[in-house]
């Protein structure tokens, strides 16, 4: 019986990787310093699963930015806009990458980022690929090589891990029409093979193939790829050792296929889709010579694995297959798992009867190898004793008073239809909107933050910290607050923000004010690029016990007459974006949440806030990967935020966000999210975006995204005013508002003041152009 691991953490127990990234982009670090700091990561995170005991130890699964970019960058996949880059930059590879993945603004270059998108039902995102009609492959980078021979050295031999070649085409988009990119088939699978020539030539015995898109629903031609390419690639290397990576859901449709491929071990998500065992085992398929393994440790969240339910799942497929046909594994990657649950020391925040319950990515590893020996020596007192503390912890948490509280769990069952109706419809409720508003053509606002300077990020260390009185904090707050404001005023927004510098992030802020929510000091994941979050756990029923953000919209509000909005996470993305608990239904907890934000909305209305925004970046990003359960989850996340945002009167103005999503297949959903206004981030895409609710004829008014706030590049007026174009022509212009795609947090001052001023002026301009009057 064998153990491995898909992937590990990439940004370091401490985010190492994420400061040394920051520290290259600024200047303030050398190429060889970034460099210096990758493969320390690397060497940890190696020699960690080799001391854990894990037989199969996983290479090519760091990343400076993103795993996907990393295989556009290998097979050549490089935009004909950033050659100029490789020029000016000397053929320097990380610079190129870089460029790609943030956009390129020097040396009189101005070049735009890849799109980028969430990684199937995560809060990863993940830089598109972008093809074109008979696009050329080439080997451009030799990571994958470098990275096994680097652990060579060091006396691990890894399995490398590649995307495989039909999910990376499925996960990029066609650029041109005229051609479907799978059709690139053969002209990407020699690259894949002159990797695999040389990766052979260094005496690889297995490669890791992630294939995830073979949990979604596939077209005949693709799963005809699928046969093609690993005919192919064993053809070519008739002893490689394959092993087949699904995770996220069952194969589904794709079983008969997947299970006639030439592979040595077939990898199954068993904690997202334990049925598909029985499937598998049932069917009489499974070739003699494949082995199964196992992903029954859970990759992407946070609990305690159940050791007497693994241990089922186990030894079923043993006993129906063979021990030695048998692999255990977590379920997916551990990249969306924190790295260790032992840094964290802090009981206030994380109580030691919570902390007992959970396992992050390095307790993972060793919960895979202790379930391998409870398979193999179940008499060792060591392993027992592991075995029993296991069954303690899972049981205390069934019966822990912590979870349950009977007033929240009524008031669940108390719902009423009306609770998730707005008083009046859109149309109504738009001119009453525009009486009590009174705003111009393309108003202009933004998504909601604005950058968190090392200064503001330091007062709020020196508060936890007990350096600075509260008083001293929230007087420091107000100060910054109130230059927003009046910078916001001098420029001419039209719809205010009071910037969140009181914040940390946008759903552990909230957590931190709600009952049931526990957090952690360390508990960090990569989001994109150099972005960690630092997810709450959701252990118990949800319940606001006071206001969350009255006093600083109401304070923000009350420094100037034009309306400021108050800024909400909304219950689907305080969900996705948050470690759940697994012991309910995610709709029960939803619910439970959608209606502390419906009492925080209504007393933001009675303080005086006239717009108030609950943003759902992660209402696409939740949709289950098969059509058919679509309809489950949307009916429960649309009435979710239905039930926050319907408290109010119709002369408040309830916005929403969403971000980094095709929104193509749910428009009826958002629809009937019945938000009056939606912001979505648009620029990436060049508005492309908006096609959907152009064809849809969305009713509501509509905020695109005008410039890319993921990038350090200030765009131009007339860059903004070209989009601003593009959308007018699919969307009438009184439905319009002017933004930026996202939250400012991330960002500069600098860049951020220049690129609003001129997405002011380009709303301006484009008033210039409109008769007719505003109501």
């Amino acid at each position: 019986m064998q153990t491995h691991n898909l992937g590990y953490p990439r940004i370091g127990s401490r985010r190492e990787l994420k400061k040394a990234c920051e520290q290259y982009w600024s200047g303030k670090i050398a190429l060889s310093d970034l460099h210096t700091a990758g493969e320390s990561i690397r060497k940890d995170n190696w020699i960690l699963q080799k001391d854990a005991g894990i037989d199969l130890i996983p290479s090519n699964d760091f990343s400076y930015y993103d795993q996907v970019l990393d295989m556009s960058l290998t097979v050549g996949a490089i935009p004909e806009r950033y050659h100029e880059v490789i020029l000016q930059k000397g053929g320097n590879e990380l610079d190129l990458y870089f460029a790609m993945a943030r956009g390129y603004q020097q040396n009189g270059l101005d070049i735009t980022a890849m799109e980028m998108t969430k990684w199937f039902d995560t809060n990863y995102h993940y830089i598109v690929p972008e093809f074109t009609k008979n696009q050329e492959f080439k080997l451009f980078s030799t990571k994958v090589i470098k990275e096994f021979s680097e652990a060579k050295e060091l006396g691990i031999t890894t399995k490398p891990v590649l995307i495989g070649p039909v999910s990376y085409l499925l996960l990029g988009k066609e650029k041109e029409e005229g051609f479907e990119r799978i059709d690139l088939i053969k002209n990407l699978l020699p690259v894949y093979l002159e990797i695999l020539k040389k990766l052979d030539a260094l005496h690889i015995e297995f490669v890791q193939f992630d294939e995830p898109f073979l949990a979604m629903d596939l077209t005949e031609k693709e799963q005809k790829a699928f046969s093609y390419v690993y005919a192919e690639i064993k053809k070519a290397f008739p002893s490689l050792k394959i092993i087949l990576a699904n995770y996220f859901d069952c194969f589904g449709e794709n079983l008969e296929m997947a299970l006639s491929l030439p592979v040595h071990t077939l990898h199954l998500d068993l904690v997202r889709c334990a049925s598909q065992l029985d499937d598998i085992l049932d069917l009489g398929k499974l070739k003699a010579n494949v082995n199964l393994s196992l992903g029954v440790v859970d990759g992407r969240n946070i609990w305690k694995n159940d050791f007497k339910h693994s241990l089922s799942l186990i030894k079923k497929a043993a006993d129906k297959i063979g021990n030695d046909r048998v692999w255990i594994a977590p379920s997916c990657s551990l990249i969306h798992s924190p790295c260790d649950l032992d840094l964290e020391e802090n009981t206030a925040s994380l109580p030691a009867e919570v902390k007992q319950w959970l396992a992050f990515a390095k307790q993972k590893i060793a919960e895979v190898v202790t379930l391998k020996k409870l398979v193999e020596n179940d008499k060792d007192l060591e392993v027992l004793e592991a075995f029993s503390l296991n069954v303690v912890a899972i049981a205390s948490r069934k019966s822990s008073t912590l979870i349950h509280n009977l007033q929240v769990k009524d008031r669940l069952k108390a719902i009423v239809k009306s609770d998730d109706q707005r008083k009046s419809g859109f149309s109504i409720r738009q001119s009453k909107q525009k009486v009590a508003l009174n705003l111009p053509h393309f108003p202009t606002t933004t998504i909601g933050s604005f950058p968190q300077t090392t200064e503001v990020r330091s007062w709020r260390a020196r508060f936890k910290k007990g350096d600075l009185t509260q008083e001293a904090y929230e007087k420091l707050l107000e100060d910054e607050t109130k230059d927003s404001i009046l910078w916001q005023e001098e420029i001419g927004m039209d719809v205010l923000v009071h910037g969140e510098f009181e914040r940390n992030d946008m759903v552990e802020y909230f957590g931190e004010q709600l009952a049931g929510f526990a957090f952690t000091k360390f508990g960090w994941v990569q989001s994109y690029g150099s972005r960690c979050v630092k997810p709450p756990i959701i252990y118990g029923d949800v319940q606001r016990p006071q206001p969350m953000t009255v006093r600083w919209s109401a304070f923000a509000q009350s420094l100037t007459d034009k309306p400021v909005k108050g800024m909400l996470t909304g219950p689907v993305t305080i969900l996705q974006w948050s470690f759940v608990r697994n012991d309910q239904p995610r709709s029960q907890t939803c619910t439970q949440i959608a209606l502390a934000i419906r009492d925080e909305v209504v007393d933001l209305e009675k303080a005086g806030i006239g717009v108030i925004q609950i943003d759902e970046p992660a209402i696409r990003e939740g949709l289950p990967l098969r059509k058919a359960d679509w309809k489950a989850y949307l009916e429960w996340a649309v009435r979710a935020f239905r039930i926050s945002a319907s408290g109010v009167k119709d002369e408040t103005q309830i916005h929403t966000h969403m971000c980094y999503s095709e929104f193509n297949d749910i428009i009826q959903n958002i629809a009937d999210m019945d938000a009056d206004v939606i912001t979505i981030e648009c620029s990436r895409s060049q508005m492309e975006l908006l096609d959907a609710f152009a064809e849809f004829n969305y009713p509501n008014e509509i905020g695109p995204g005008v410039y890319d706030i993921h990038s350090p590049r200030v765009p131009s007026k007339a860059e903004m005013i070209a989009l601003m174009e593009k959308a007018k022509a699919v969307i009438p212009a009184a439905n319009l508002w002017v933004n930026p795609d996202c939250g400012l947090k991330t960002r500069h001052w600098e860049e951020t003041k220049k690129a609003l001023i001129e997405m002011v002026s380009a709303a301006k301009k484009l008033r210039e152009a409109v008769t007719e009057p505003v109501s």
